[in-house]
């Protein structure tokens, strides 16, 4: 984003922020598109990969995904509304609550062939050397930091001498904090204390005073917040974040060899549902309802404030790959030797040229 693209979003209301943001991250996608030397749309890129694979028979493939986190609703999505199929695509969804490292594995030994997850919890295990590679981001936002209304926290820099309860030390959600707290002058390590809790506790450590504020993802965050009347502090949607990606698409490595085509139809597909997410979140929110009890209202709210238009691919999507490698190096979890913008090269696979 120019310097002037940016001024332009930070300078305008609310919603015609979010307005200029969805046409920014289409311009991005038909610039990466360009310079990948395909389409120059979504729309006809689409077009060509269902001509591509039309006469085929269809492919079984396993796709892993989180069941219990709204920001994939492209993927329930893309199979309930004949997307997958539309490409010739037999998706079987499988959901993954092992680790990390148990998830990339997998990818990497074709027991799966594809998952959606948060990037900050794969940069650091794709640092390691797994045979997988990045192939879009899917969409932006759905990490929070909450807080009670009389805590006194209204800002990063007032969480200075607090407790901020997470529920993995190792989850993207603190990461992210990390990185934020060190942006915002604080020291992560000793300017605040992290405490781990069973993830179902998290707001009742905020009632008890073991926590001052707490962080996790919708939609337990929005829910959290009208049931306990809690203030959001910040977000990955907070300033810069804003224009960048949450959750990714990876594929294994052995696939992409072996079978671009298909490679390319999944990552065409979720890309295609996505947008149809940006663009229809009340129908989004019906379809995420069978994996969720809170009220279809409520999800589609959540999903108008994530960025389901902001997919980058290509050059774009490298970029903020590489961003996030800089600030996992800032705050010790990458290692400072690795190179970033090598490192973006090397897990990012374009699979669409």
């Amino acid at each position: 984003m120019s310097q002037r693209e940016k001024r332009d979003f930070e300078d305008c209301s609310a919603d015609r922020g979010e307005n200029l943001w969805r046409s920014f991250s289409r311009r991005t996608l038909l610039r990466t598109a360009g310079a990948a030397g395909v389409v120059t749309s979504l729309a006809a890129l689409g077009t060509q990969v269902y001509a591509d694979n039309a006469a085929k028979p269809k492919k079984h493939l396993r796709l892993t995904w989180n069941a219990n986190a709204i920001c994939t609703v492209a993927v329930p999505a893309a199979l309930q509304r004949g997307i997958f199929a539309k490409h010739n695509l037999e998706v079987e969804l499988v959901n993954f609550g092992g680790s990390t490292d148990q998830l990339l594995e997998a990818l990497a030994t074709g027991k799966a062939d594809a998952g959606v997850g948060m990037a900050l919890r794969w940069l650091k295990p794709l640092e390691a050397g797994f045979d997988v590679k990045l192939t879009a981001g899917i969409h932006g936002g759905c990490i929070w930091l909450l807080a009670a209304k009389d805590s006194g926290i209204t800002d990063i820099k007032s969480l200075k001498g607090k407790t901020i309860g997470v529920g993995d030390m190792a989850g993207a959600d603190r990461n992210f904090f990390v990185i934020l707290l060190t942006k915002y002058g604080l020291d992560p390590n000793t300017d605040v204390e992290w405490r781990q809790f069973p993830p179902d506790l998290l707001a009742l450590a905020i009632q008890k005073g073991e926590a001052h504020a707490v962080s996790t993802a919708d939609p337990i965050a929005y829910l959290w917040k009208k049931k306990f009347d809690l203030v959001e502090i910040a977000g990955n949607l907070t300033g810069d974040y804003a224009h960048r990606v949450c959750c990714v698409l990876g594929i294994g490595g052995s696939l992409i060899r072996e079978d671009r085509p298909t490679a390319r139809a999944l990552t065409v597909a979720l890309l295609e549902s996505g947008e149809w997410v940006a663009n229809n979140p009340d129908e989004a929110a019906e379809i995420f309802s069978k994996y969720s009890t809170a009220p279809v209202t409520d999800l589609a709210a959540m999903l108008r404030v994530h960025t389901h238009h902001h997919h980058p691919i290509g050059a774009a999507f490298k970029r903020e790959i590489a961003l996030y490698a800089d600030e996992l190096k800032l705050v010790s979890v990458m290692k400072a030797s690795t190179d970033s913008q090598k490192y973006a090269d090397r897990v990012y696979a374009d699979v669409l040229g």
